[in-house]
């Protein structure tokens, strides 16, 4: 179950191919290239437990890195490429990295690094060197290609988004098993639900340095299958992989899916899509009408999850349970789940509260932070935990997500969640993305805001909004409508599918300096 294995029996298969360029690399070459890595890190002096992180865009050698660290018992932490040099700055110090691994198309970004992260004493450049870093070609090339002695299971220690403050690594226990004996919980979960195996091949249209992307990936690595990573996401370009890689599988956001949605038809049409089984989507609620009309298009393929980089719970549902129940992310498969208040109570069926999972033991922690992983656990058990979000469960058992608990907006004491708003608007075929959030308000201590990006060719103006106002009483109750709307070039949205919306709402509030960090 990790690339050592199917090196050893189809050691000439492809482990994965670059979507835009067609790049490829098999096993034996991803097993070689990790294990040289792998030598470098344990002559370094890191030994199991110690971290290694990430900064880099979509690259062929991300695989690679990942595997170096993960068969050698280290914690690897992947930093989002789209941060700033201060931002990076703080994940590689906060993880306590020794190892870092860059590219040289992040040179601008990793020359700031430089001085700045004394605990990383080794500075790798991918595809080019810069003062400061050596290069990483060269260094890796004097180790043998050979496992180390004893290979033990390392794990991710990935970085929460940071929408709604300083990000927070996330750290679960090491298990101490060998890699050969130990499968990880993310392939389990790709074979068991989504049936991946050898014989897949997964299309990954997003970011590496994210969770969802990272495990779907290397768990299909993990599984022999091979995977087509595309160098960043292109709604038509998607659709193109899929027909010329044949791929079976794929995992997507909701942003993406609008995307594709608002191709032209002949555009929609053009491409064979008939290869893909399973289409995966998660990462923010979806509006229940984009759904239901990819459902039309390509099929009852899709299924849906929702679940954390804490992994401490999953809740699942295919395209025949969701068109039953619109709207749902289905039931657990790990975890129990309980909807209480913000007192700790459970609700009664039907009511909205902050979702929380009940496993036997308290499955993550945050790193350095041990009140912000007090603040994830229920009040009066220890061993249910919650990601933040608010949902409800039907009599049947069916999860149903609201929005997150800090973007509910009080109005005169009225609950609003801006979800419900952003859904509305964003089927409107002059936007292209909206955030909504709450802003001060003398009278009802906030108000609805909405903040959009106007679709291509479309002038924003006060015709416009008027348009849209107008577009959400028909759809939505009057006190939810926004009472203003501005207009935005581009709203902080990543490729992953995270609205950094605490950028939008400080503005309001007169929060002066906030950033994605």
């Amino acid at each position: 179950m990790y690339p050592g294995a199917h090196a050893a029996t189809t050691p000439d298969k492809t482990a994965l191919i670059m979507g835009k360029t067609g790049e490829t690399l098999t096993y034996k070459e991803l097993n070689d290239r990790s294990n040289r890595l792998a030598q470098l890190m344990w002559d370094a002096g890191l030994r199991p437990g110690d971290h290694a992180a990430i900064f880099m865009e979509n690259n062929i050698r991300y695989p690679e890195i990942y595997w170096a660290a993960i068969r050698s018992g280290l914690y690897f932490t992947t930093v989002n490429s789209h941060l700033t040099a201060e931002e990076a700055i703080y994940i590689v110090n906060d993880s306590e990295s020794q190892v870092l691994v860059t590219s040289y198309a992040m040179r601008q970004e990793a020359e700031g690094l430089i001085g700045e992260i004394p605990n990383c004493k080794t500075l790798l450049m991918v595809d080019g060197v810069l003062d400061g870093f050596e290069s990483y070609e060269e260094c890796t090339a004097r180790y043998p290609a050979e496992p180390l002695e004893e290979e033990l299971l390392g794990d991710t220690m990935l970085y929460s988004s940071g929408t709604t403050g300083r990000p927070k690594g996330i750290r679960r226990p090491l298990s101490g098993s060998k890699i050969k004996d130990a499968p990880a919980m993310v392939s389990l979960l790709l074979g068991g639900l989504y049936g991946i195996d050898e014989n897949s091949h997964y299309l990954s249209p997003a970011p590496m340095y994210h969770s969802a992307p990272l495990g779907f990936s290397m768990g299909t690595q993990a599984l022999g299958g091979t995977l087509i990573m595309m160098e960043k996401f292109d709604p038509e370009e998607a659709l193109r992989c899929i027909e010329t890689y044949k791929c079976t599988h794929s995992q997507w956001v909701p942003t993406m899916f609008i995307r594709m949605l608002k191709l032209p038809k002949e555009i929609q049409r053009k491409y064979d899509l008939s290869s893909l089984q399973i289409a995966v989507h998660a990462a923010a609620p979806i509006p229940v009408q984009v759904k239901q009309e990819m459902i039309d298009w390509w099929g009852p393929v899709l299924t849906e999850y929702y679940a954390g980089t804490e992994l401490n719970g999953f809740v699942f549902v295919h395209s025949p349970e969701w068109l039953e129940h619109p709207g749902t992310v289905g039931k657990p498969v790990l975890g129990k789940l309980h909807i209480c208040d913000d007192d700790g109570n459970e609700l009664p069926t039907g009511e909205a509260g902050i979702i929380y999972f009940e496993l036997p033991n308290m499955p993550f922690e945050y790193h350095n932070s041990p009140e912000k992983t007090k603040d994830a656990q229920h009040p009066a058990h220890a061993n249910w935990s919650t990601l933040g979000d608010v949902g409800r469960l039907d009599e049947e058992g069916y999860l149903y997500l609201t929005d997150r608990k800090s973007f509910m907006i009080i109005s005169g004491g009225v609950n609003i969640y801006p979800v419900e708003i952003e859904n509305a608007l964003v089927m409107h075929p002059k936007v292209a993305d909206v955030a909504v959030f709450g802003v001060p308000n003398k009278d009802f201590g906030e108000e609805v805001k909405a903040v959009v990006q106007p679709a291509e060719g479309i002038e924003s103006g006060e015709e416009l909004t008027q348009e849209l106002l107008a577009y959400c009483r028909e759809h939505i109750a009057h006190y939810k409508c926004p009472r203003s709307i501005d207009f935005r070039e581009q709203l902080p949205r990543l490729p992953t599918g995270k609205l950094y919306k605490r950028l939008l709402r400080d503005e309001y509030w007169g929060k002066k300096g906030s950033k994605i960090v």
